[in-house]
């Protein structure tokens, strides 16, 4: 705490009135985090979802974004210090998976996009199920994984599975025409 109040050029006293301890400050350090990606998320996923593959992209680009900013190691330290904080991530990440990933499976599955012999509460248990047991600390640190590489490697697998073959001739050429697009604008600027 000295620190922090010391990089805020604030007295510890100070930073003691708006927060009561180290839990406390880290409560809210993360409770904001988490509010920024839902309010991200739920942007995103409450726009016209009917451009699967650009839905998609720009969900899993958002988690990029945020995921990011968080290392493996302060994931650890919350697990091994603070486990209440730990499982609050963990449960409030597990939600938004299922709401906003949710959301877009089930609207690329109206598109024929993704496949309808899987009920989609299945699919977005599975990707629960992988993003539980992948992303914990322990594991991402023994694969050598960050959030955003194991996060990622989920997506990917995850949807090349329950894609129809139409959705992913439309994915594969998504992501030809990003590909062209972008590098014209690299030649143009």
């Amino acid at each position: 705490m000295d620190d922090l109040a010391a990089d805020l050029g604030m007295s510890k006293k100070t930073l003691y009135t708006h927060f009561s301890d180290k839990v406390a400050l880290l409560e809210a350090v993360l409770l904001d985090k988490l509010h920024d990606i839902d309010t991200d998320l739920e942007r995103i996923a409450s726009r016209d979802v009917s451009i699967f593959p650009a839905s998609l992209r720009d969900l899993c680009a958002c988690l990029q974004r945020h995921l990011e900013e968080i290392q493996p190691s302060f994931l650890w330290d919350i697990q091994r210090e603070e486990p209440d904080m730990f499982m609050l991530v963990q449960t409030r990440r597990l939600d938004m998976v299922h709401r906003y990933f949710g959301k877009v499976l089930e609207e690329g599955r109206k598109a024929g996009l993704i496949g309808k012999d899987i009920p989609a509460n299945l699919i977005i248990e599975i990707l629960l199920a992988a993003v539980e047991a992948i992303l914990t600390p322990q594991k991402m640190k023994k694969m050598g994984l960050t959030p955003r590489t194991g996060f990622l490697a989920i997506i990917r697998v995850l949807l090349r599975g329950v894609m129809t073959e139409k959705g992913r001739e439309r994915m594969s050429h998504y992501r030809e025409r990003r590909t062209l697009y972008g590098n014209r604008r690299s030649l143009e600027g």
